[in-house]
């Protein structure tokens, strides 16, 4: 089997590991363009022992660590900080990546250390320390965009574990712009297929014409989102989810905004 065949079905799964790690869509795909592109120059960086996705990951966070790549801002101008990645490393130490590595990607705890290159021990710390660093977040309001019930339930539960406050729970993409500019929530949670027969991106994009809020899609198909065809979501849930996963990507979520938040005050 061909290296391209081999970690083809991986892809989509890597790139919302690497928007969750960056905060950005277009820094994001910048890193694992750049993880395809050294990995094409020398197959050999590959880890032959390890399974093929962890070893996938092992070669984009080596990447992450050793290459400084310029994106442009947001809005299409010059960005003015420093390259993303060195900008990002003081947010995005090696717990983060652990933290994420386990609660959003799903790798056990010894896989985890293996891609680092840690002892399980120190991984541990990591997700402790990482844990704690995202626990401190300001509650806000979330908006639901969800038309299963139960799904909602369990997303409501989460959140207000969280020390978050639901709202309003939209099953609709009429629904959803309505409860949005009526509540103006930090954050909104959407499912992609919505009870009308719409999608998900487009109650989102409706939302986000005139002003700018984290948002986490939550779907059964992440790999049908994350094509490229069209605008695609930072933050990605999949279901069937944990409520570990759940905490972590709005903890990311909410951790991005405040320090873009925080940037444009200074």
């Amino acid at each position: 089997m061909s290296l391209a065949t081999t970690i083809l079905p991986h892809l989509p799964y890597l790139r919302r590991f690497a928007r969750c790690l960056t905060g950005r869509q277009d820094a994001g795909d910048a890193y694992v363009t750049a993880t395809l592109e050294a990995l094409v120059a020398n197959p050999s960086i590959f880890p032959p022992a390890m399974a093929a996705r962890a070893a996938l990951y092992q070669v984009f966070l080596s990447v992450w660590t050793a290459q400084s790549i310029e994106t442009a801002a947001p809005d299409g101008a010059p960005d003015e900080a420093e390259p993303i990645s060195r900008r990002l490393d003081a947010i995005t130490p090696v717990a983060r990546q652990a933290f994420l590595l386990v609660a959003v990607e799903g790798f056990t705890e010894t896989e985890a250390a293996t891609i680092l290159g840690c002892s399980t021990q120190r991984l541990m710390s990591d997700l402790d320390l990482a844990g704690q660093e995202l626990a401190r977040q300001v509650a806000t309001d979330i908006l639901i965009i969800e038309d299963e019930p139960l799904i909602a339930m369990d997303l409501e539960a989460v959140v207000i574990a969280l020390g978050h406050t639901v709202g309003a729970v939209a099953r609709t993409r009429t629904e959803a712009v309505e409860a949005f500019l009526r509540i103006r929530p930090g954050l909104v949670l959407a499912d992609v297929q919505l009870a009308d027969g719409s999608s998900g991106l487009d109650a989102v994009q409706d939302i986000l014409g005139d002003t700018d809020v984290p948002v986490i899609f939550v779907t059964a198909h992440p790999e049908q989102v994350l094509t490229g065809l069209r605008p695609e979501p930072t933050f990605l849930i999949q279901k069937p989810f944990s409520h570990e996963t759940v905490k972590a990507v709005i903890s990311q979520a909410l951790f991005f905004d405040i320090k873009a938040s925080q940037s444009a005050t200074v």
